[in-house]
């Protein structure tokens, strides 16, 4: 295992908030001359919409908050992909290349990056190979989006492929059901967990189930991907018991998920994109206007909540938002890259930019390595973080000494 730690390049990020404050006045300095005399160059960032990926939009909106909108003389010009990406690839491909467009574009972000991201990448590679290109949350195989981007970050699938297991068995676990659909296990970085998924839980002593329910993108839309959700719940809780732990890879099967494993019994780890707004407001009808932005009073509201409806040890989250982390995150690295406050390619940058968002957060991360070359990724940083348990607290999920056996599972569709 200390092979493996020395090659996977593992780093624990406990002094996020230090650094944080040390660069506060320089980023506040930056986003007044911007607002005073009009910045000298724009970041462009994609991202889905509300009802596909919420927290996503809302990291792009704080980069608004912080360095303004181009509309209104500011740094940031934020577009969002069709909700039915899928099926309209080249309008994405044409909307990101688009950016490029505009002479004072200098770097563009795609989070998450949907397949069509690689090319349209290209695309702008080819035509202004000044920009700088980066993906979050990559859909596409990591050697397709690593050769497009500059860089990407993403969640550690690997490592989480067993720590959610394993925190599932601490919480009482003894079945571990994954939802998914066909298109996102042909994902390496989805269908590889899934895999890594089934063999911890075989190490753990857990039952692992695979259960296939709609993909958003398809003819049923959310609303109908939702439904079924909604119906099918109840009939798994019947068929594996309450202690079963539920596990879904789609942000929109979320909060119907959520709502009925409150309601029928269940238990929830944390969300494929964890985050304490994804799916917990809309399962518990909370209101989080008033705590907008800080993410310790809207995870201590939603933790009172689920604690009120008695899923005490039961449910789970990140302390802070992912999706809105990697949103925020890339377009700081973006900024500081641009202003030579940080350097192209180097991840310990790019978790420093993370870190303006999430302080206090521990993190574990490393470089992408792939199982069948054992080449170790110099564009790609894997991250995560410990899993809060509402009503208990953090179990220390970046602690655990991951067996190496699952860094080395291969791949197969």
């Amino acid at each position: 295992m200390k092979k493996r730690t020395l090659m996977f390049g593992v780093f624990l990020i406990a002094l996020f908030a230090f650094i944080a404050g040390c660069s506060k006045k320089t980023e506040e300095k930056g986003a007044a001359q911007a607002e005073a005399k009009g910045p000298a160059y724009h970041i462009g960032i994609m991202t889905g919409t509300v009802s596909q990926s919420e927290d996503d939009l809302r990291g792009a909106e704080e980069l608004i908050r912080i360095y303004g909108a181009v509309k209104d003389g500011g740094m940031i010009q934020h577009i969002t992909y069709p909700d039915d990406f899928m099926s309209q690839q080249e309008t994405t491909i044409s909307q990101i290349v688009a950016l490029s467009d505009d002479p004072k574009m200098k770097a563009i972000i795609v989070n998450q990056a949907i397949p069509g991201t690689a090319e349209a990448f290209k695309r702008v590679r080819e035509k202004r190979p000044d920009i700088l290109l980066l993906a979050g949350e990559a859909h596409e195989d990591p050697l397709v989006i690593q050769a497009a981007a500059d860089m990407i970050g993403s969640q550690d699938f690997i490592s989480r492929g067993y720590t959610i297991p394993w925190a599932a068995k601490q919480l009482g676990a003894k079945n571990f059901v994954h939802i998914s659909f066909p298109r996102h296990m042909s994902y390496e970085t989805l269908g590889l967990r899934r895999q890594i998924m089934e063999e911890a839980c075989k190490d753990l002593g857990i039952n692992f189930y695979f259960e296939t329910a709609p993909d958003p993108t398809s003819d049923v839309g959310t609303a109908g991907a939702q439904q079924f959700i909604l119906e099918k719940v109840p009939q798994w809780i019947e068929k594996y018991g309450k202690d079963t732990a539920f596990f879904c890879t789609n942000d929109a099967h979320t909060e119907p998920l959520l709502k009925q494993l409150f309601a029928y019994g269940g238990m929830f780890v944390e969300a494929d994109l964890p985050s304490p707004l994804m799916g917990y407001p809309g399962a518990l009808g909370i209101d989080l206007s008033a705590e907008a932005g800080d993410f310790q009073k809207i995870l201590k509201k939603v933790e009172n909540s689920v604690v009120e409806k008695g899923g005490a040890g039961r449910f789970g989250t990140w302390a802070y938002s992912y999706g809105f982390t990697v949103s925020a995150g890339l377009g700081e690295y973006a900024r500081r890259v641009i202003d030579g406050e940080a350097k192209k390619g180097n991840m310990a940058d790019l978790a420093k930019a993370y870190g303006r968002f999430t302080p206090g957060a521990k993190w574990k991360s490393g470089a992408y390595i792939d199982a069948s070359t054992g080449v170790r990724s110099k564009n790609q940083v894997l991250l995560f973080m410990d899993t809060y348990v509402m009503g208990q607290g953090y179990l220390p999920a970046t602690e655990q000494d991951i067996p190496e056996k699952y860094f080395n599972i291969k791949f197969q569709k």
